[in-house]
């Protein structure tokens, strides 16, 4: 079987289970409304978006989103978990029924712009 090769952020979210699509539209929002000159676009064929590096991504799994960013720290990682998200090294979780943390988000990819304009 063949992998589908993605185009676009918009191809992959509308390529993904349905579960998952409204989780992916707000977080793509999220990353463009924070920062509007990041250029969305596919790498190791997950959207990725860039500015002055790589800013923020995310992959659909099988019960959930993976938003992934570097930016990512301790205080941030205990109060998602708190909130029920799992978290990851440089990932959060967030299941098909779980709302996405926007204010987490918000704040990290704030703090990744900083980061990546150093």
């Amino acid at each position: 079987m063949e992998k589908i090769k993605y185009k676009t952020v918009d191809e992959y979210i509308q390529s993904s289970v349905s579960q998952s699509q409204r989780i992916m539209e707000h977080i793509k929002e999220l990353i463009e409304a924070t920062v509007p000159n990041a250029k969305g676009g596919i790498s190791w064929n997950v959207p990725i978006y860039k500015f002055n590096g790589i800013l923020a991504g995310f992959d659909v799994a099988k019960n959930h989103v993976s938003f992934g960013i570097d930016s990512l720290n301790e205080v941030t990682r205990k109060i998602l978990e708190t909130k029920g998200y799992k978290t990851g090294k440089r990932t959060i979780q967030i299941k098909f029924d779980q709302e996405v943390p926007k204010t987490e988000i918000i704040q990290l990819i704030k703090d990744q712009l900083s980061l990546n304009s150093k």
